[in-house]
């Protein structure tokens, strides 16, 4: 039995969808066992495949194949995740840089965000005057 890249990653739940799937291995941001791949690659098992996600590469070897998508609690099934420590706290250090920014759709900054905004996009042009 063999499995597309593509397929393997969606049923793995690793993408929300098919079509996100195979975008990512055109983008080059999925490799298996290293190397860059076209989306009908196909998977074994004891491959590794690593997901560029952000600034961090996850990675994590097969343990067995599917035919169909599973339950998320069904993927440790088939999936061992490898990924370095290392890695993990990169991505954790990304999602809370990220965190600092202002929500989509959280509305016009108040008068005071407005003025706390301005004085730090302005701070260096306010020292160059009293010099």
């Amino acid at each position: 039995m063999s499995v597309r890249i593509d397929k393997f990653i969606w049923f793995t739940r690793l993408c929300k969808t098919r079509s996100i799937a195979t975008e990512l291995v055109k983008k080059g941001k999925v490799k298996l066992n290293g190397e860059g791949i076209k989306p009908a690659r196909e998977v074994k098992v004891g491959d590794v495949i690593g997901i560029v996600k952000h600034t961090s590469l996850f990675t994590y070897k097969i343990k067995s194949l599917l035919k169909n998508r599973v339950g998320a609690k069904l993927v440790e099934d088939h999936l061992i995740d490898v990924t370095p420590l290392e890695e993990i706290e990169k991505f954790k250090a990304y999602q809370s840089a990220q965190s600092a920014y202002r929500g989509h759709g959280t509305g016009k900054p108040t008068k005071k965000e407005r003025r706390v905004l301005d004085s730090f996009l302005h701070w260096d042009d306010e020292d160059e005057d009293d010099v």
